[in-house]
């Protein structure tokens, strides 16, 4: 029996590593990915171009640019890489999350705007026509709500506590958008899931069961072209600007660049995804020809900030200072109140 059960356990480990290893390996052939690998050639291009742009030294260095081992050596970035596999392990926690609450919050509020509302008048929309609109409706209200949320997590702050361990990356990859707290990563898979499920819901009422978003390769077309046009350089030290006019409408990958400056000048700014006009709506749009010398902007908290050097200090010291927050508010609430 004793020997039935090491054999039993022994293959399970053994299963749930190579399944590991292979949602890991999944990371680069999933358009649904940042790290597609459609997505890294289009970055590596469009950082070339950049490149030729803004370098003061020869084209052909560009390789030596680009993959500058004091950037990816950088100990920041070994810990992106390291919080990448080990987040792994927390992601049950995020799908779990998006399995009870999507569907419920899709057809309880669909019930309720038929409630309020009656019959959709929108019911024989042509097919195109519902699989163009329904994949609008998911991407910006997907775009809204990650700004949202982003705002509150640096606005909030017991959030603020977790988020700061994305912010402690002292140099940027295309790795660093793995690197957050699991708590934040719940809290962001939480946000997903609502959000898909009102977007569903709302188009479930408009249109019938009949929704198809309109995709290539599998992913959102808008998260496809987003991605395509450089969305790895804007964790990276390419400076890839578009520019005053389409940045009033985009975010730029060194508009998020700036969102990472360690200068007071640049906090909180900048939090939008894909469409500035929330950045603008909130009164925190920076463009990128503000900066008078890109390649002199540092990364990080803040330039004496010494948090998160280790990866026992990035998981270990949220919970312990967000719990700080906890205690020191619920003292000042307290001492109003009497």
């Amino acid at each position: 029996m004793t020997e039935l059960t090491s054999q039993t356990v022994t293959a399970y480990f053994t299963t749930y590593f190579f399944d590991y290893l292979i949602d890991i390996g999944s990371y680069v052939i999933n358009a649904n990915q940042r790290i597609f690998w459609l997505y890294l050639i289009s970055a590596f291009v469009l950082g070339y171009i950049a490149y030729r742009q803004l370098a003061t030294v020869t084209p052909p260095n560009y390789f030596r640019y680009l993959f500058n081992p004091k950037i990816w050596c950088h100990p920041s970035a070994k810990h992106d890489y390291a919080i990448f596999l080990i987040n792994k392990i927390f992601k049950l926690a995020g799908v779990t999350v998006s399995l009870v609450l999507m569907a419920p919050i899709a057809i309880g509020l669909s019930g309720v705007i038929e409630q309020w509302l009656g019959t959709s008048p929108l019911l024989n929309t042509p097919l195109w026509l519902v699989g163009v609109t329904f994949t609008t409706i998911l991407f910006v209200f997907d775009d809204f709500t990650r700004f949202l949320a982003h705002y509150l997590l640096h606005k909030v702050p017991f959030l603020w506590e977790f988020h700061k361990v994305h912010h402690s990356a002292k140099v940027l990859t295309p790795m660093t958008i793995y690197r957050s707290h699991p708590v934040e990563s719940l809290f962001f898979a939480t946000r997903m899931a609502s959000t898909q499920g009102v977007a569903v819901g709302v188009s479930y009422y408009l249109f019938g069961a009949t929704l198809e978003m309109q995709t290539i390769l599998g992913a959102n077309i808008f998260v496809f072209l987003f991605n395509i046009m450089g969305s790895n350089l804007r964790h990276s030290h390419v400076w890839l600007s578009w520019g005053d006019n389409i940045e009033q409408v985009l975010i730029s990958p060194a508009q998020h660049q700036i969102h990472h400056s360690n200068q007071p000048i640049h906090f909180d700014a900048n939090f939008g995804s894909a469409l500035a006009i929330w950045d603008r709506l909130f009164g925190c749009h920076i463009r990128a020809s503000s900066v008078v010398n890109p390649d002199k902007i540092a990364f990080g908290i803040s330039k004496n900030n010494d948090e998160h050097t280790s990866l026992l200090e990035i998981y270990a010291m949220p919970l312990v200072l967000s719990c700080r927050v906890i205690i020191s508010s619920s003292k000042r609430i307290l001492r109003r109140n009497k």
